[in-house]
């Protein structure tokens, strides 16, 4: 044994949970003599990768922390004023460790199940009355990805509202006042010209508002730090049936009317700035607040107020109807998900601080603010407005001689052209840095001093914007202030929730793996973590190194020649990457190829977003093995030929099989003029074994929340960044001249190419991850957890198929990563649904598998590499004791009615209860296996009515009275 070389693979041992001896049993059990037997079963041999991937070795942990630490440190950390949205700020150390680097919080999945993530409901319940009441708005939902796709949302809503009709449009303009964030902008541009809106720029104060607007977006306060009174223009908006989103700042808004009382109606924005830090860009949650007319129609989630079977208060993900695996098509936006790690932050600092703290801290920017305007003015120069708060835009005959004096100063402004400079305060400003601030616009001789009043009140917000109506008025902002208290509310709201440091959560699909540690560890460094995006790149020589590795990495493990990382969403890469097709097809003169092929199986955000890149769905017929039906393809292919942009496919299909059919399905699109756009939600099961560029894909997107480790955060974040082949790489996200900067986006007319997120690079700070995940694996690691993968999902199915109808299984019988447990026949033989058996699983320790996807009455398992084998047993021993339960049904040993599945699951305050009017016994219930006893996880609430809180949707915090108050349908 060498023990050098042993060391530097040590990760790959950690992170796979399967050792040796295991391995042999599991093989037996399947029925295979080897892994690479059972591969070479399952990926078919036309497809597969025959060379190594070009990947660096592995490294150890404690080597890969030392690497990762010295190119932190080719990030120079400067003093930030740039603002644009972004601002430095503080996050209190109770948040930060017991929500930020607590796996408690950053491995669960997205809320589901309500009955085991009633923590985190509540939690974002918190988000949405925070924003709700910040922006004087009734409904807000639990947040988006960040403030310019959340504007671009609000844009489509109103747009879809108003041209309900979408071949005859008669309201396409959107009006976008010129002093909006430029990142904005630039993303209201790529979402607006493929649906056919047609945006007008302009200054509002001029504006000429008539009936062919549907809409207009306008700042508050504005990109150059102006209070502005748009409430004549609101007026003359709504005159014309037309709405306003107002993009606004949660912190300002402590001291100015809030956009509903203004009449706006919706507004958006980023709660960055309460205690999530800047990451070169994200992740951060954006908000959306809207009226109550709109609450149908806002895009992502809403949690809502609702009762369980008991008719105790319960939480849930309301209105999911809305959803994009209902809508398919017709859906208008594709958000599946949120940031709610992000969110949660973002609640909990308002829980800490409650609204005198908020507004405490809001004051005394605006003061220091003020502080340095006073100063600057005092040398000369003039501001470009005097209502303010912590924003200031000064005017300047040349700006070199201030930069270079800020930049020995270690310090960021934000330089909008040759005259005008910006300068935004945040809460991280301390008295020591006004003097270096003023000084840059001092000459070297003078000295700097200021007055500072102990009892200073912001004087430059104008009278129609002082904040008069109270908010964060509900208990839960009032009773935390201590430490102590509030440690035990985040650990209180822990405990109601079922997380990956619980049990396995064996979700097809979404690829629940192991976020490793030292994974995480450097995101709470501050070479990371106080990065603005839009500082100059030689500041950020260690993201640029690190960003550019990692693009490298990922564009060879795809077999293709480009990457970009901008989208920050798996929906948002697949819309970036139809863009890129798009985009294509129209520099050849082929803009008339809108046609987008889908199998019926696609996730839901396929064709919600082929349908928002302007492309019409023509849907392709799955065969009865879940295989594409190719003859449905190649009549398909050929009648739309003139047309054909291309196909979304998943690749193994979301049925987990990988298709031999597959590259004469990437051929018939081609021989037709289309391109091939792979879904990778699946790469799990590709990575070192197979790839996009091999299997005939042109561009894919990568969820980097699956496969490369990235945690889901009970529903955020995410990255999606899209990989392609070297003829799109000159349509990928970017700016046309190569540039991201302050500057460069401060004209409305600059052209750019297809931007999707606020950030030249998304999410940045979660890229660490993934970047992690490859350099701890190494190129023989990565391929090593495609094995594993396929082999946990294996056993699991050997261990099932006797006892279970197993669906989609490949030629030789094996499944990919995940398959799919067929639920449906009970529900005739036992009156026992699908959700019945995910419910019960709560009683035995596991959240369920994906439920009813990709078909409906089954469940959809993949364990992941990461679990051990008596993990993976655990789950099995639940599920076939689950099937002998349903034989007792079936046998008539258990009432159809009163069974322990019908009621599951049971709460502690259920099973400790005077009464038991069961015929089954309490420990059937609550401890229906022995190793239960060992690990008891109960669920805070029985059933949730799902219908009951649409039906009485109430998504803010309730008062305290109605806690109490017993509901009943």
């Amino acid at each position: 044994m060498n023990l050098f070389e042993s060391q530097s693979g040590e990760f790959a041992g950690r992170h796979i949970g399967i050792d040796n001896e295991s391995l042999k049993e599991m093989l037996k059990v399947i029925g295979v003599n080897s892994l690479s037997e059972l591969v070479q079963k399952t990926v078919p041999a036309n497809i597969r990768m025959s060379h190594e991937l070009k990947l660096p070795e592995a490294m150890s942990e404690y080597e890969y922390l030392q690497h990762i630490k010295n190119i932190s440190l080719k990030n120079k950390i400067f003093k930030n004023y740039i603002g644009q949205g972004y601002y430095d700020t503080i996050t209190p150390s109770v948040i930060l460790r017991n929500i930020f680097e607590n796996p408690g919080w950053y491995t669960q999945y997205t809320p589901y199940q309500a009955e085991i993530s009633q923590g985190r409901l509540e939690s974002l319940l918190n988000f949405q009355t925070m924003v709700s009441d910040l922006t004087g708005l009734p409904v807000a939902n639990a947040s988006l990805l960040d403030e310019a796709t959340a504007a671009a949302e609000a844009m489509t809503m109103f747009f879809n509202l108003l041209n309900r009709d979408h071949d005859h449009i008669e309201r396409a303009k959107f009006f976008v006042d010129e002093a909006i964030f430029p990142q904005t902008k630039s993303v209201l541009i790529t979402r607006a010209k493929p649906v056919g809106i047609e945006l007008v720029f302009g200054d509002y104060k001029t504006a000429s508002i008539d009936k062919s607007f549907f809409g207009a977006i306008v700042q508050y306060p504005n990109d150059k730090g102006s209070i502005e009174d748009y409430r004549e223009f609101i007026h003359e908006v709504h005159n014309n049936n037309a709405f306003v989103v107002m993009a606004t700042d949660l912190l300002a808004l402590t001291l100015l009317t809030s956009p509903g009382e203004l009449n706006a109606d919706c507004a958006v924005g980023s709660a960055q700035r309460f205690g999530v830090p800047l990451g070169y860009g994200g992740p951060h949650a954006a908000f959306f607040a809207a009226k109550d007319e709109f609450k149908r129609n806002i895009p992502g989630r809403i949690i809502g107020v609702s009762v369980d079977v008991q008719g105790n208060r319960a939480l849930r993900m309301a209105l999911q109807t809305r959803e994009q695996h209902i809508k398919r098509e017709k859906a208008t936006s594709n958000i599946c998900t949120a940031q709610a790690l992000l969110a949660n932050m973002a609640a909990m600092y308002a829980v800490y601080h409650g609204a005198e703290g908020l507004k405490n801290i809001a004051k005394r920017v605006a003061v220091l603010t003020q502080i340095v305007a006073e100063g600057i003015e005092a040398r000369g120069f003039q501001l470009v407005s005097q209502n303010y708060f912590d924003t200031i835009t000064i005017k300047v005959d040349d700006i070199k001689p201030i930069k270079e004096k800020a930049e020995r100063q270690k310090i960021n402004l934000r330089y909008i052209d040759n005259n005008l400079i910006g300068i935004s305060l945040d809460e991280t400003v301390m008295l020591d840095d006004l003097y270096d601030l003023i000084n840059c616009f001092e000459n070297d001789i003078d000295p700097v001093g200021f007055e500072v009043e102990e009892n200073a009140e912001p004087a430059h917000i104008p009278s129609f914007a002082k904040r008069s109506s109270s908010f964060l008025t509900h208990p839960v902002f009032n009773i935390h202030r201590s430490e102590s208290q509030m440690m035990r509310y985040i650990k209180l709201l822990e405990n109601k929730d079922l997380s990956l440091n619980t049990s396995m959560i064996s979700l097809g699909s979404c690829t629940m793996k192991l976020n490793a540690a030292t994974e995480m560890i450097p995101l709470s460094w501050n070479h990371w973590s106080k990065i603005h995006p839009f500082a100059p790149k030689e500041q950020a020589g260690g993201y640029q190194l690190m960003i550019e590795e990692l693009e490298d990495y990922l564009s060879e493990i795809t077999a293709f020649d480009a990457c970009s990382l901008q989208p920050n969403s798996g929906a948002q890469g697949e819309y970036a990457g139809l863009l890129t097709i798009k985009a294509y097809h129209e520099s050849r003169g082929d803009a008339h190829r809108n046609i987008m092929l889908i199998p019926i199986s696609a996730h839901g955000t396929n064709p919600a977003s082929a349908v928002m890149a302007g492309m019409k769905v023509v849907v392709v017929k799955a065969l009865e093995n879940g295989y594409i039906d190719v003859n449905d393809l190649k009549t398909k292919a050929e009648q739309h030929a003139a047309n054909l942009a291309g196909i979304m496919i998943t690749y193994p299909s979301t049925y987990g099989v990988y298709e031999e059919t597959v590259k004469e399905i990437t051929e018939i699109v081609h021989a037709h003029g289309g391109q091939v756009y792979m879904d990778g939600a699946n790469m799990n099961a590709q990575v070192g074994l197979t790839a996009p560029g091999l299997i005939g894909a042109d561009v894919c997107h990568l969820n980097l929340h699956k496969t490369f480790a990235i945690p889901h955060g009970g529903g955020g974040p995410g990255m999606g960044p899209i990989c392609c082949k070297e003829h799109l790489k000159p349509f990928l996200p970017s700016v046309v001249n190569g540039e991201w900067s302050v500057a460069s986006t401060h004209n409305s007319q600059l052209t750019t190419h297809n931007i999707v997120s606020a950030a030249p690079y998304g999410s940045a700070s979660i890229l660490l991850i993934s970047y992690a995940y490859i350099r701890l694996l190494g190129k023989d690691g990565v391929k090593k957890a495609s094995e594993y993968a396929i082999l946990n999902a294996n056993y699991m199915r050997a261990r099932l198929q006797e006892a279970f109808d197993v669906l989609y299984l490949g030629t030789n019988g094996t499944c990919a990563h995940e398959f799919i447990v067929d639920l449906r026949p009970f529900k005739k033989s036992a009156e026992v649904e699908a959700e019945d058996v995910a419910k019960r699983l709560m009683d035995y320790g596991f959240h369920a598998p994906t439920l009813s996807f990709p078909v409906p009455g089954t469940i959809m398992i993949e364990p992941t590499e990461s679990e051990d084998k008596a993990e993976l047993d655990r789950f099995c021993d639940a599920l076939l004791s689950i099937r002998g339960e349903i034989r007792n049904i079936e046998e008539g040993k258990a009432d159809k009615k009163d069974n322990a599945l019908k009621n599951a699951p049971h709460t502690q305050a259920i099973v400790c209860a005077d009464e038991w009017n069961h015929a089954y016994t309490r420990k059937e219930a609550a401890f229906p296996l022995y190793y239960v006893t060992l690990n008891k996880f109960w669920p805070s609430v029985a059933r949730v009515n799902n219908t009951y809180g649409d039906r009485n949707l109430i998504c803010t915090c309730e008062p305290v009275s109605a806690y109490t108050t017993e509901a009943s349908e």
